[in-house]
């Protein structure tokens, strides 16, 4: 077996949460270049298909769920879905999450509970699902593994990202606590995500003085692509990645703290925002 060789899938089944753009769909599309058949969701159809019409170009077989992936009993159907399928289950991928920045006092007990929810129970709810599935799937030289996609901001703080950063935090150490609930059968891990030029970041690269400021931020000088996680995905679900489990990799550009500032005010006594002049 040559070192190439260890980055192959080939005839692995994975399930992709958020698969419709973005990392989810670079993922997605990466694992199908490196062998498996790939199940996908989003909430959105007509970007499910064009990503799998991406997978089946590169010879490989591709199920598209159109879900609200928000409903734990709708993200955890992917596992069975898959199961069904294509007659096993070897990789989850829990990419689907985010939360939109929100000042401290706007963020009340609900909008951190929905957090949690989002980024946490979901990928959950499908690990958990998937567990058995997987279990049941024999295979010499096939590994089964679940990645979850967290953030930087589950290791560093920055106003504005309280909920977002507690619930990637989270999700962080429920991935350390489930390697240890499922070794040595399935390997669990995570990434910590920087700064990617997603849908999520598409306003700054009409903002060039913005786009600017986080990329001289950035020590290797650039914002990510959605393929630098998909890369870091497809290592630790492969057999290259086979003595790994239990951590996050920092695929972050080299940052050690937020490159993008929100700008928020201080706070004043007795909880009125800091007013600026323009």
């Amino acid at each position: 077996m040559t070192i190439l060789d260890r980055f192959s899938v080939t005839d692995h089944v994975a399930v992709v949460t958020g698969a419709g753009r973005g990392i989810g769909a670079a993922t997605a599309i990466a694992l199908a270049e490196a062998g498996a058949d790939v199940l996908i969701s989003s909430r959105t159809d007509t970007q499910l298909k064009e990503v799998a019409a991406r997978i089946e170009a590169v010879g490989r077989r591709a199920v598209v769920v159109p879900a609200n992936l928000a409903h734990t009993d709708e993200v955890a159907g992917l596992a069975q879905a898959a199961y069904d399928a294509f007659g096993r289950l070897d990789i989850v991928v829990n990419n689907v999450g985010g939360t939109i920045p929100n000042a401290f006092l706007d963020t009340d007990v609900a909008y951190l509970e929905e957090s949690f929810h989002f980024n946490v129970a979901t990928a959950h709810a499908l690990s958990r699902a998937a567990v058995p599935l997987m279990l049941a799937s024999a295979g010499e030289g096939r590994q089964k593994s679940i990645t979850s996609i967290s953030s930087m901001m589950g290791r560093t703080a920055a106003r504005g990202y309280l909920a977002y950063g507690v619930a990637k935090a989270a999700l962080a150490h429920w991935t350390r606590l489930a390697a240890t609930d499922l070794s040595p059968n399935i390997r669990v891990n995570g990434v910590y995500v920087g700064s990617v030029m997603t849908s999520a970041l598409e306003f700054v690269a009409g903002v060039p003085e913005m786009k600017q400021q986080m990329e001289e931020a950035t020590p290797l000088g650039r914002i990510g692509e959605a393929e630098d996680i998909a890369a870091a995905v497809l290592y630790l679900s492969s057999r290259a990645g086979q003595f790994i489990t239990g951590k996050l990799l920092e695929v972050d550009g080299g940052i050690q703290e937020p490159n993008l500032d929100l700008n928020l005010p201080d706070l004043l006594p007795g909880g009125a925002h800091v007013v600026t002049a323009p």
